[in-house]
């Protein structure tokens, strides 16, 4: 497994080893002692599966009290995912950073606690993995504006997105809730 610092440096970009013959592949998503060894000494307590067509933009989303680290990865088609970081003590706070996770590539994201998260799919559609290292807590889910100027976010869209209503009245981040 190689594990790659992002732009935003507790964002971690995970390629894991694949092991590919004629008759498919093997790899593993979560090894508790590797990825420990690799700086991630999360524990899970909740996992989540999300289907989504071409256009949607889930996101972006983070819980105010219950943060949530995600390791996340499609594991169907293709999305562009999304961290920014709400730490205002951070040198990164307000930063944002993008990559590429597909089916294809097989890579995962470690988004720690935090961080806001959200993804767009570019495939005709993706099915997206994730787990949490904290429950969902809907009273304490907030969502920042997905296209906020100030996250200088580059989606990479054709058009407007297909948004979910809390998603599209999400916050700035001058006004959101962030961590301290």
């Amino acid at each position: 497994m190689q594990v790659t610092p992002t732009s935003l440096p507790e964002v971690l970009l995970i390629e894991p080893r694949v092991f590919g013959d004629e008759r498919g592949f093997f790899y593993e998503s979560w090894n508790r002692r590797a990825f420990a060894a690799a700086g991630i000494a999360a524990e899970f307590v909740q996992d989540n599966h999300s289907r989504s067509r071409r256009g949607v933009l889930r996101g972006l989303h983070y819980q105010v009290e219950h943060a949530q680290g995600k390791l996340v990865r499609a594991v169907a088609g293709e999305v562009f995912d999304v961290a920014v970081d709400l730490r205002r003590s951070s040198p990164t706070f307000g930063k944002s950073m993008g990559c590429v996770l597909s089916a294809v590539n097989k890579h995962m994201l470690w988004v720690p606690p935090g961080f806001a998260h959200g993804f767009l799919v570019l495939s005709d559609d993706a099915e997206f993995l994730y787990k949490t290292t904290d429950y969902w807590y809907p009273e304490h889910e907030r969502t920042l504006l997905w296209n906020d100027p100030a996250l200088a976010i580059a989606w990479p869209l054709a058009g407007e997105p297909i948004l979910a209503a809390k998603d599209a009245a999400g916050k700035k981040l001058s006004v959101a809730d962030t961590y301290a």
